[in-house]
């Protein structure tokens, strides 16, 4: 919990630079505290304090952004009615080291005070982004001013700006939604999602797959057809969050589901919910509620725990559509069946599997002026009215009246829910079969396989042998000749001496 002045106060904003802190509540003050060297702090001084204080020169403004640099802070700040007529204006104003007139004075001269910077009456800006000796700003009309230098001319052709410049390139027709600023490079997000980026590139920061540098915006080819929603910028590097897209190819081999590596007979399919690759047998199912379907109508591939995380939902919200539905009693038979009733009828099914449900039905048969009354629990209590108990009981009369005999919606839901099982059961069935056959196919592909290796094995082991007999005579030829250049150096040297004799 960070003490002071700033304590119990709701913080909308904050940002962080290498040595102090800036922090924007929610009605607009600005607080500061860290290193004040340079007057970074903008507190009319260069002390430091470990406490949040306010920045007093801005009292009476509403600050909305603030970013801090190395030694140098930047500010969007809103003007009262009485200095600009309305309440919506932002400027932009700065202070602390100027050195690369990154504050955007056209002088070098530190400000210890935010000052307002020089520009048109009628530019407002939205944000703000300090580097090490450079600020970026946006403008609500969505333009990039920039102000400051590197001192290696990366960042524009003259290499350095002493007033805010709009800058221009491969983003002069774009509008431009969000910006961020790393030691010595920028990246900006545009309306349609793209990413640019310039500056210096040496460790890889740009973006542009090489350490070159660059001067002017340009775009981020592997984020082009990447829906980019938000870009940051650390010192030496950048990150993008962009929307959820399919998995690329060469990062999956194997199947996102059984783990098996995708053949020519284990096709690669994308699920179209979570976006990930998965062979045929583990992806054979479609639903209506992909995420990622190109038609929201028509059923489409997805993966076996996508399809019952979304028919789990479907099923979800169909029983609550229904219990809402049925919040009346419902008369069956001359017994009540009520809501708490309704809502777990999905469970019946499953307890009528389990051989021990019929000892919990139970049936009082009573005789009334020649009427035989059957009372018993609702036949879809027990998921199959087409099975009757016949403990101790007998049917005296088949001419009971045609009402009686009507099936209820109860029953009929009943039916519906076996035909659903049963269906689903088939689907596994025929999930089951293909799965058989796709594995018998692989099983004969890799048969295949092992023979054409053995035969080249055998080739490959005859090959060897004739090379090895023919390395033999070659070393059995070589000791010969070797024998012989000896026997020829003996003689050579008996014949010297008997010269010399």
């Amino acid at each position: 919990m960070v003490r002071g002045d700033i304590e119990g106060m709701r913080v909308s904003y904050i940002s962080c630079g290498a040595w102090h802190t800036a922090a924007v509540t929610s009605t607009g003050k600005l607080f500061t505290f860290g290193d004040g060297a340079f007057g970074a702090l903008g507190h009319g001084d260069r002390s430091s304090t470990s406490l949040p204080r306010e920045v007093h020169a801005l009292r009476g403004l509403r600050t909305v952004r603030a970013s801090c640099g190395v030694w140098h802070t930047a500010a969007v700040v809103e003007m009262p009615p009485e200095l600009s007529g309305e309440f919506s204006s932002g400027k932009l104003v700065t202070w602390g080291d100027g050195e690369k007139w990154q504050l955007g004075h056209g002088d070098k001269e530190p400000r210890l005070v935010p000052s307002l910077v020089a520009l048109s009456d009628t530019t407002n800006f939205s944000q703000v982004a300090c580097g090490y000796s450079i600020t970026v700003a946006l403008t609500d009309t969505g333009k990039v001013y920039f102000m400051g230098s590197d001192g290696r001319g990366n960042l524009g052709s003259s290499g350095c700006s002493k007033t805010p410049t709009c800058v221009k390139g491969n983003i002069k027709n774009s509008r431009i939604e969000e910006i961020a600023c790393g030691s010595y490079h920028i990246a900006v997000r545009s309306s349609d999602a793209k990413i640019y980026t310039w500056g210096k590139g040496a460790n890889g920061q740009l973006g542009h797959g090489d350490n070159e540098d660059r001067n002017i915006p340009t775009l981020v080819e592997a984020l082009k057809n990447k829906q980019a929603m938000r870009v940051v910028c650390g010192s030496n590097f950048t990150a993008a969050i962009c929307l959820h897209d399919w998995a690329l190819g060469a990062d999956h081999l194997n199947c996102s589901g059984c783990r098996n590596p995708f053949t020519f007979i284990r096709k690669r399919h994308n699920c179209y919910n979570c976006g990930l690759a998965f062979c045929k047998p583990c992806s054979s199912k479609k639903s209506l509620k992909a995420a990622l379907a190109p038609k929201k109508n028509k059923p489409c591939r997805v993966c076996d725990d996508c399809f019952s995380k979304l028919s789990w939902k479907k099923e979800s919200r169909s029983a609550l559509e229904s219990a809402k539905n049925s919040r009346e009693v419902i008369h069956l038979n001359g017994n009540e069946l009520t809501d708490k009733d309704i809502i777990n009828r999905a469970s019946f099914p499953k307890l009528a599997r389990l051989p021990s449900f019929d000892s919990f039905r139970s049936r009082n048969c009573n005789h009334d002026s020649g009427v035989f009354k059957s009372q018993c629990y609702p036949s879809f209590l027990l998921g199959n009215s087409t099975r009757k108990s016949t403990s101790g009981l007998r049917m005296v009369s088949r001419g009971s009246s045609p009402p009686s005999r009507k099936s209820s919606p109860v029953s009929s839901f009943t039916r519906n829910s076996i035909h659903t099982d049963l269906a689903n059961r088939e689907l596994l069935l025929d999930d089951s079969k293909h799965s058989v056959e796709s594995l018998t196919q692989e099983i004969s592909l890799l048969r295949t396989q092992v023979e054409d290796l053995t035969a080249k094995s055998q080739v490959l082991e005859a090959k060897l042998e004739r090379t090895s007999k023919r390395w033999k005579e070659a070393m059995a030829a070589a000791s010969e000749e070797a024998e012989k250049n000896k026997a020829s150096k003996e003689v050579i040297r008996s014949l010297t001496a008997q010269v010399k004799k």
